[in-house]
């Protein structure tokens, strides 16, 4: 009974964001509360659930909060500029280009596996261009969710280590044989950005301009740009990522760190500092509080026990003359167990589950593996409400997360089943 008050939590969830029918963190909250006391929870019970879900998120929250200040701070004295200049004579006005060159980018800023860090960097590149070309803003979060996807099956990312340490192996079991997939994945995507960037080019036209980053800034913007420190900001953001990957320093602390460091040294006068703070604000509290939000969402749904349901419910439905497509299933609904299952969830949760089914039917656990890291919470985590990272790609993009869902949500769902056709034909899975 549980596990139809989780799906239930989900659906409802769902639609009210699509629909737009409220907003998505006050659905956050109130879905998962309003299920939790149908199911039988007391309000004591669904408060203590809704804390530890707000206490596993917090460093998560804390990260995000100073990460855009960071690079808010970096944006307002100018880091930028010289990039975003230099892209735009590039691609010469030409929204084609601008799209498969995000695309581009996003894979190769992604190679360290971390989508927080792939996010802010290549998002505060490119929105000033898409502002200026007047590129359909939502491209601009679809092209980067599904550039982080292919490339987050690296061993080295968060989803694959969980994969590799549930089933007790290692990469050369797990990551070596999805190789091809992840070639394949890449090839789609960049497909797909060549037709987004086919039908900007066709609504727009190429746009000739010369491109004077200075000219298009406010007073207040000029008054705020540091081009003396250029070098220093360059130095610290590069020392700060370099940090964030070695994992030197825990992340949170790292962001505190950093931010308050290029917010001295760049804006010593009070006054200076006031306005960086009171100009971002906003954003930095939609970004942080929807991270708290999504906490208590997902701590109601573990503390009570719908998720552990729903992942019992769904090997249920297998039939035992079917057992030698669990793999293939696994890999189809990989990408939308994305927005059921957390990844701790999932992989924690669902994977042992799977993977024990796969033994007792003879089929090699490890397939199983291979199959939920070719969309769950890798090609999937982009448009997860179960992860902080997409509410900051959705943020700084300035675009609506239900909006985002729709226009991503099939072709990311692509970029799986192109990886699954080709694991299977690469020998990865077997059917």
């Amino acid at each position: 009974m549980l596990a139809w008050f989780g799906f239930g939590t989900i659906l409802v969830f769902l639609v009210l964001i699509i629909s737009k029918k409220m907003s998505v963190m006050t659905a956050l909250v109130l879905t998962p509360i309003l299920f939790g006391l149908l199911a039988g929870f007391d309000v004591k019970a669904l408060g203590k659930f809704a804390l530890d879900g707000i206490k596993q998120v917090a460093p998560t929250g804390i990260l995000l909060m100073f990460a855009v200040l960071y690079f808010a701070t970096m944006l307002d004295a100018g880091l930028f500029d010289p990039v975003i200049a230099f892209i735009v004579r590039t691609v010469k006005g030409d929204p084609l280009k601008v799209v498969m060159g995000t695309a581009i980018l996003t894979m190769i800023v992604h190679l360290d596996g971390d989508g927080t860090a792939t996010f802010m960097i290549v998002l505060s590149a490119f929105l000033p261009i898409y502002k200026q070309l007047k590129i359909n803003r939502l491209i601009l979060a679809s092209v980067v969710a599904l550039g982080v996807g292919p490339l987050h099956l690296v061993p080295w990312s968060g989803t694959s280590a969980r994969a590799i340490s549930t089933l007790k192996t290692d990469s050369v079991h797990i990551f070596n044989p999805n190789i091809p997939s992840i070639a394949a994945g890449i090839v789609w995507v960049l497909f797909v950005a060549y037709y987004f960037g086919k039908k900007e080019r066709k609504r727009l036209g190429v746009i000739e301009f010369e491109y004077n980053h200075k000219e298009n800034l406010s007073a207040e913007q000029k008054h705020l740009r540091r081009p003396k420190l250029i070098i220093f900001n360059a130095i610290l953001t590069i020392g700060l990522i370099i940090s964030l990957t070695k994992g030197w320093i825990p992340a949170p602390a790292l962001f505190v760190l950093a931010s308050m460091i290029a917010l001295m040294l760049n804006y010593p006068k009070l006054a200076d500092q006031t306005k960086v703070l009171k100009s971002h604000g906003t954003n930095i509290f939609l970004v942080s509080s929807m991270i708290f939000a999504a906490g208590i969402f997902s701590g109601i749904l573990t503390g009570s026990k719908m998720i552990e349901e729903m992942a019992s419910g769904l090997v249920t439905l297998i039939p035992a003359n079917h057992a030698n497509l669990l793999p293939l299933i696994t890999a189809l609904t990989s990408l939308p167990a994305s927005i059921l299952f957390t990844p701790d969830a999932y992989y924690f949760g669902v994977v042992p589950i799977l993977s024990e089914t796969a033994i007792q039917f003879g089929i090699n656990p490890f397939e199983i593996g291979r199959a939920a890291l070719l969309g769950q919470m890798t090609v999937g985590f982009p448009i997860s409400p179960l992860t902080a990272s997409t509410f900051l790609l959705v943020g700084l993009a300035e675009v609506d997360l239900g909006e985002h869902q729709k226009h991503t949500f099939f072709w990311a769902w692509g970029t799986t089943i192109v990886m699954t056709i080709v694991a299977i034909l690469t020998g990865s899975l077997s059917i």
